[in-house]
């Protein structure tokens, strides 16, 4: 064996322990530079960013509103009798005029023969007191002409009386004739009044004859049962059989003209204090557009205006009515349905709206994300408002000059770097609001 200078030894063992620090720093920098690399090639996740839009947009209120008749009427019997018929369809729409029930009607004719016959007799009795006035007339006229005579034969006796051409006798016989004559004359002109006085007693009796018949005749037309509008008969509540008109709450079915159609709803006090000028205006007033959600959650095809505001505040709800009319030429409408009313109250100003795939909502919250200058998005809470079209309006949590992610939400956390290119908007239709948790 030979001999090893340890000096030697040592700085062989020096000289290996530095080759393999070196190895080690080369493999260190190779790995680094991979590693460096493939972080090289990592790219951004991509997102399309827009800002919001900036507008002004429609407030709106909403209210639950039922659908009434344009005019409901109640149809009654007028007159008291049996149900003999049905000569309606149930549901259908009938025209004015057109027979709905008939009442028994024999009663009713019986008293129309009986007032035309009255009439008859006061004609007769009528005819009668005219002759007597003619006979009466034609008296007074015998009277005068006998009296006249005898007047004449006293005015030409008297100076022959004196020189006895004529005696005393035949002077006082044509005094007493003409006395006699003239009683004849009063008596008759009093018989005449008499007569005249039985012609304006037959007269009256006359138009009470008539008016009896009238009512006769109107009763026993009552006995058809028509409707007083063009609508829709309901379903009949009498049956035939049924002695009806004894009671005024005797129905027998409903009618209603239901086109237009009415639909009345309520609002708070308060809200009629804000919404005063706007219900008031008749300029305002005939611009009002209301809008009928059905209880399907469709919306009607045809748009309302206000009617008529109610005269009070009920004191036991504390709200007032407001009646809307509505166009319903295919009778889609009926009353009685429930229905949600809304209609764009104000204007609220520098609104900022976003698409709706923007936002994500989660219990009732909602949460968009935003894009830094650095490029670095975050997720913030936000307050949505209405729906206009397929655009959310943002109350509060936002600024117009943010970045807010449109498309790539689902790819990116809080932090992270992204490479935000330019949105394309769906274009922005202003109108009534979409209802909340409807399709846009």
């Amino acid at each position: 064996m030979l001999f090893q200078n340890p000096y030697v030894a040592l700085a062989n063992r020096h000289l290996r322990i530095l080759g393999r620090l070196e190895i080690v720093a080369a493999c260190a920098i190779v790995v680094g530079s991979v590693g460096c690399a493939h972080k090289a090639k990592t790219r951004l996740t991509e997102v399309e960013v827009a800002k919001p839009v900036r507008t002004d947009v429609p407030i709106y209120s909403e209210w639950i509103g039922t659908t009434v008749g344009y005019i409901d009427a109640q149809i009654h019997s007028k007159v008291t009798g049996y149900l003999l018929a049905q000569d309606y369809k149930e549901g259908s729409l009938v025209k004015t005029g057109d027979l709905l029930f008939e009442v028994d009607p024999r009663p009713f004719q019986a008293v129309v023969d009986q007032a035309n016959a009255q009439l008859n007799v006061a004609s007769a009795e009528l005819t009668q007191a005219r002759a007597d006035v003619d006979a009466a007339r034609a008296e007074i006229d015998r009277a005068e002409a006998a009296q006249v005579k005898t007047q004449l034969d006293v005015q030409r006796y008297a100076p022959l009386v004196k020189d006895g051409t004529v005696s005393q006798q035949e002077f006082d016989d044509a005094v007493q004739s003409n006395l006699a004559n003239q009683a004849s004359v009063v008596a008759a002109k009093g018989k005449y009044n008499h007569a005249l006085a039985a012609v304006k007693a037959a007269e009256a009796q006359i138009e009470v004859a008539r008016g009896s018949l009238q009512g006769a005749q109107l009763n026993l037309g009552f006995t058809k049962v028509k409707s007083p509008v063009n609508g829709i008969a309901g379903i009949r509540v009498a049956n035939i059989g049924d002695l009806v008109g004894t009671d005024q709450k005797a129905l027998l079915t409903t009618v209603s003209q239901i086109d237009p159609i009415y639909v009345q709803f309520p609002i708070s006090g308060q809200e009629y204090l804000d919404l005063r000028k706007l219900f008031f205006a008749e300029a305002a007033r005939q611009g009002v557009d209301l809008e009928l959600i059905l209880p399907d959650g469709t919306v009607y095809d045809h748009k309302g205006k206000i009617d008529i505001v109610g005269r009070e505040v009920e004191s036991s709800t504390g709200t007032l009515r407001i009646r809307g009319i509505f166009p319903n030429s295919g009778n889609i409408l009926r009353p009685g349905q429930y229905s949600r009313i809304r209609a764009t109250t104000s204007i609220e100003k520098d609104a900022l709206l976003v698409p709706q795939r923007a936002v994500e909502e989660l219990q009732g919250e909602y949460e968009l994300a935003v894009v830094d200058a650095d490029n670095r998005a975050a997720f913030r809470k936000v307050k949505a408002a209405n729906r206009i079209g397929s655009y959310w309006v943002i109350e509060q949590g936002l600024s117009a000059d943010d970045r807010v992610v449109i498309e790539g939400l689902q790819k990116i956390k809080t932090g992270e770097r992204v490479d935000p290119k330019d949105a394309k908007l769906p274009s922005l239709t202003l109108g009534l609001p979409d209802l909340p948790g409807s399709a846009p």
